[in-house]
């Protein structure tokens, strides 16, 4: 396997200088610093196990062979259960799990696609579990057991089940980041992009991935059909910089969806482009912070001919269960989790959500809302929550 064909690719052509796009009047500013720049290292994980059911797949089989070229530590399991993932404690069990990638077979129920509103239509997913270590992480409380990254090797039915989930006429869509970063692990499997190449074939459905990871090249080039939108996960340089660790610097998630979202005859993909800012949060000098981000962006991507970009919104939230858990992963962790400063929300199931007050997030929506319509007015807003 050429590792060098897995190295982000930052070489885009130099860039114009952008519009005097700065922050609102009235927001307070802060001493600037320099944005990093480095790409997220590759995943190589510590162990890598196989259960006999992943190993009768011939997908298994190729991930086997991709883990098996990068020399890493490989066992093949007697059993389907996963043994040896807890350490002595929640943080020792937390470092082995996340240092471990399970190939396994999906279960049947995840043939059962589940809704996922207000991104798309349904979830595909394939794999669960993430490489990096986000202090906020939307896993923590959703997954079950140690965060151990689990790739699922029978692909190729997963993604001819999505068939069933088509209706005459209609788009339907597919969101595959819900419980991975799958641009993190795609060295490994080679997941994402047999996955852009099978939507490429359907003409019914749309596919679509959000990252924080830069690692695209195996994308580019890719006869996708403009039927996969490919979206950066982004956010305030310091909140970047304090809770996302192992992941690509914003730069570098900035570069990389340029490189996707140029045509394909000036050297990048071609695919219509997505941003993810999530989750946001009023940290001091909020509007400077995401102001200096979305004048970055707007850098990125302003001479790109016939950019197709979209943009989502998400506020930080979290759960009781959720908080619980990341206080065990990251005990001592700089974020806001305070109860009392926020409001609760609850599901049709009961279910206590953590979110901010209702004046915090109309101040918040206004501004991005305004901010991003003054410097995109083409790309269209898909949702706020």
């Amino acid at each position: 396997m050429q590792l060098d064909l897995l190295l982000p690719v930052l070489n885009a052509p130099a860039l114009p200088a952008a519009p005097a796009l700065g922050p609102a009047a009235g927001a307070t500013l802060a001493a600037p610093g320099a944005p990093r720049a480095h790409g997220a290292k590759l995943w190589l994980p510590k162990r890598v196990v196989f259960t006999p059911d992943a190993l009768d797949e011939e997908y298994g089989q190729r991930i086997l062979a991709r883990t098996t070229a990068l020399g890493l530590d490989i066992e093949l399991l007697k059993s389907n259960r996963l043994t040896n993932l807890r350490g002595a404690d929640e943080r020792a069990t937390y470092r082995t799990a996340k240092s471990t990638l399970a190939v396994v077979k999906a279960p049947a129920g995840a043939l059962r696609l589940q809704p996922t509103p207000p991104s798309a239509d349904y979830q595909l997913n394939l794999a669960e579990g993430c490489p990096a270590h986000c202090q906020y992480c939307y896993l923590a409380g959703s997954l079950s057991g140690p965060p151990v990254v689990r790739a699922f090797a029978n692909l190729p039915k997963l993604l001819e089940n999505t068939q069933l989930y088509e209706r005459p006429g209609q788009l339907v869509s597919f969101e595959a980041s819900c419980y991975t970063d799958v641009l993190g692990i795609e060295h490994l499997t080679g997941a994402l992009a047999e996955t852009v190449g099978y939507f490429a074939g359907r003409e019914g459905a749309r596919l679509r991935f959000v990252s924080k990871y830069d690692h695209m090249g195996s994308l580019l080039g890719l006869p996708h059909q403009g039927h996969t939108r490919a979206r950066a996960s982004l956010n305030a340089e310091p909140l970047a910089r304090q809770l996302e660790g192992g992941t690509a610097s914003v730069e570098a998630r900035l570069q990389a969806l340029r490189q996707l979202a140029l045509p394909v005859a000036l050297g990048g993909g071609g695919y219509p482009v997505g941003v993810v800012l999530a989750p946001i949060m009023p940290l001091p000098d909020w509007q400077q912070h995401y102001g200096e981000l979305l004048d970055r962006l707007h850098a990125a991507l302003a001479d790109v001919p016939g950019l197709d970009l979209t943009v989502e919104f998400i506020t930080h939230r979290f759960t009781p269960g959720s908080k619980e858990v990341l206080l065990g992963w990251y005990p001592a962790t700089t974020l806001d989790l305070e109860e009392s400063t926020r409001a609760q929300k609850r599901n049709k199931f009961g279910g206590v959500k953590y979110v901010y007050d209702r004046p915090t997030m109309q101040e918040l929506k206004t501004w991005f809302y305004a901010e991003w319509q003054r410097r995109f007015p083409q790309a269209p807003i898909q949702y706020w929550t």
